[in-house]
Parts: C-alpha cells; sequence; structure tokens
C-alpha cells in the first residue's frame, strides 16, 4: 500500500468533541472528494481511541514528547505534513515546545513540505495573567513554526498582519461550516419554520441567555419567532430564562441534523467576540444555510475580513428595528460572504500548495 499524501497533526478528531478536528477532518474529506489526495492522522490526545475515522488511518500519540512525535512521522514515511496550530490544545499553558521540536527534527532530517493553519497566534492579558507571562514565549514559537513552514494559513486577516509582522507571509481565509454546506441553494426566510437556533459549547449558549435574553425575547416578539432550539452537548446542559416561546433542548446532534434545522429556521445566535467571527465555524454555518446571525457579543469585526456590522450579522444587544424583510438582507448578504470561503475555496488553495500536485495542475488551482 502506497504512504499516504498528506500526514494531518490535530489535537484530537471525532468522536472527541473538538472545532479543530472538526475542520481538519471536513477539509480532509474535500481533498479526497475533489482531488483524491488521501490524508492519514496523527491525533496528540491520548485520550482518543481506535484506528481510523471516516476512512482516515489515525496515529495516535502516547504522550507529549518529541521524540514520539518524530518517531511517528518517521513510521508514516511523512511527505507533506500540515499542521492544525493552537498553542492550547496541544500544550496546558499554550507553548508546546515538544511539537515544535519534533518537526524542526523531522524537517532537518527529511526536508519535506509542511504546512501550517494557525487557528490561534498567541495570548496575551494583563500582568496578573500567565498569558501575559508566557506570551512572549508563544509567539516565539509560532515564529519558529511559520519560518519552518513552506506555506502558511489562518483564519483572520488579523492573524495575517501579525504574521508578516513577525516577518512571515500568511494566507488568510475565514473558515467554512465544519458540519456541512446545503446541496442547494438555502430557501427564503419566508418559506421556513419561525424558528431561532442557539448552537455552540454549553458555556457559550449559558452565556447567550445570561447576556441577551431580554434582547432576545425582544427579536423574537419582532419576528414572531415560534420556538428556540438549543443545540449541543447534554452534558453541557444549563437553566434557560423564559424567554417568551419554547425552548427545545436537542443535545448534542450529527452534522446532517443540524443543517436540517438550520435550512429551516430563521436566524442564528452565538456568543463570539465580534472581531473574531471569521474564525468561527459556527457562524459560518449560519452564513452558508442563509440565515440571519445574531452575534451575543461585544466589538465589530475587522473589515478586512470582509464583515460588516448591519450588513453581514447583527449584534443582539445592538438592534433597533428588526423585521423579516431586513433579516432577509443581512442573511443574503451572509449567504454571499460565505461563498468566497466555501469548503470548495479552501480544499484548492491548499491543494495548490501540495507536492503532489503536478505543476500544470497547480497553476490552474492558484488562479482559480
Amino acid at each position: 500500500m502506497s504512504s499516504p499524501r498528506l500526514i494531518v497533526i490535530v489535537p484530537r478528531v471525532a468522536p472527541l468533541m473538538d472545532g479543530v478536528g472538526d475542520y481538519a477532518l471536513a477539509l480532509a474529506r474535500g481533498l479526497r472528494a475533489e482531488f483524491n489526495i488521501d490524508s492519514s492522522f496523527v491525533v496528540t490526545d491520548p485520550a482518543w481511541k481506535g484506528s481510523q475515522v471516516d476512512g482516515f488511518a489515525v496515529h495516535r500519540l502516547p504522550g507529549h514528547t518529541a521524540d514520539e512525535l518524530f518517531e511517528a512521522l518517521r513510521q508514516e514515511r511523512a511527505g507533506t505534513v500540515l499542521l492544525h496550530y493552537e498553542g492550547y490544545a496541544y500544550a496546558k499553558r499554550g507553548c508546546p515546545n515538544w511539537l515544535v521540536e519534533a518537526l524542526e527534527r523531522w524537517h532537518e532530517a527529511n526536508e519535506r513540505l509542511l504546512l501550517t493553519v494557525f487557528h490561534e497566534l498567541y495570548a496575551s492579558g494583563p500582568p496578573w495573567t500567565s498569558s501575559f507571562w508566557l506570551s512572549h514565549h508563544q509567539r516565539s514559537l509560532v515564529t519558529r513554526l511559520a519560518r519552518l513552514s513552506g506555506q502558511n494559513f489562518t483564519s483572520l486577516a488579523l492573524y495575517a498582519r501579525r504574521l508578516e509582522q513577525m516577518g512571515n507571509s500568511a494566507n488568510g481565509i475565514a473558515v467554512f461550516s465544519s458540519i456541512g454546506e446545503p446541496l442547494q441553494t438555502p430557501l427564503p426566510l419566508t418559506s421556513r419554520r419561525r424558528r431561532m437556533v442557539v448552537f455552540g459549547t454549553g458555556g457559550r449558549r449559558l452565556q447567550v441567555y445570561e447576556r441577551s435574553s431580554e434582547s432576545l425575547i425582544r427579536i423574537c416578539r419582532e419576528l414572531d419567532i415560534e420556538e428556540i432550539w438549543d443545540i449541543g452537548r447534554e452534558s453541557d446542559s444549563h437553566p434557560v430564562p423564559n424567554m417568551g416561546v419554547p425552548v427545545i433542548t436537542c443535545g448534542q446532534m450529527s452534522g446532517p441534523a443540524v443543517r436540517e434545522i438550520l435550512l429551516d429556521s430563521i436566524a442564528g445566535v452565538i456568543d463570539y467576540p465580534a472581531d473574531m467571527l471569521a474564525k468561527s465555524t459556527i457562524f459560518a454555518a449560519y452564513c452558508a444555510h442563509r440565515m440571519m446571525p445574531l452575534v451575543a457579543g461585544y466589538g465589530s469585526a475587522d473589515d478586512s475580513d470582509g464583515l460588516v456590522l448591519g450588513a453581514q450579522y447583527q449584534l443582539v444587544d445592538d438592534l433597533r428595528e428588526l423585521d423579516l424583510s431586513s433579516a432577509q438582507r443581512i442573511a443574503d448578504n451572509a449567504f454571499d460572504w460565505y461563498q468566497t470561503h466555501r469548503l470548495a475555496v479552501h480544499t484548492q488553495r491548499l491543494a495548490a500548495h501540495l507536492e503532489t500536485v503536478t505543476p500544470e495542475a497547480r497553476e490552474v488551482l492558484v488562479h482559480a
């Protein structure tokens, strides 16, 4: 059997809950379906069980050491390695020295291609937090990885600018919907059930209700919302205040099941900083399914990400007037914005940088 064309390093993957892992798995599926590029995974979480996921082989590291990762890459006869990087996913304090050391050793020994998707860069905070004291070291690790990589990708224009300031170029592109995308153009809001969705982790869903319940009650009234569907792990269940309409607790659901709900809902609510929206797969899912994204967060998005308050999204607590017509306008703008970074766009950009792609195909992909 020939060795995989692409080795993907992730902290964890399904069935364990992980946004980075879901993103990586969806990308691998896209590369396999569109370009016949096979992948295998190196999972660094010792809690993961199994030997494959969705037909992709998985090598689980028994621990977090440079020797173990170096040996895993050697055993896989790794050609191109794709690293999905988020410091805190690989080390408790966000400083995965072992990871960077192993990749430097592997690259020096093999001189093969490393591609890195930076889902996060480095933390910051006030002097009484560990993130303040570790920020410099986290930034140093990011710099080493970026310089080691043949190509860097990131989800925010802000991150791309920071990498450039650190002397490294990067391709910035907002994330896609990791639960999948509609096969056909979604119906207009007038043809859907009067339903609102709250989707995410337990903590973020709780924040939605605690921070913005009064505003959501008003929005439900103005849009004639008849029910709210709360989607997320049941282990993350939380008390929900009286919202004036029934709140249906759905628990954790499969991607296809969530897509079916989103396609028949008017609005989706997410608790997230507005300036980070381009890196949220849940926000991307709302946009992909032509819903009105409502953000129970703060701030405003970076114009460089193509998101404008009042155009592609609204802040839950900053709405003056709302009706179905204005909701449709926002939903349409969000859907149009999503088309520039749907899954097919990501797979094209990544495939263009793989060593296994012929020069002729690469020329076509780069200019697609």
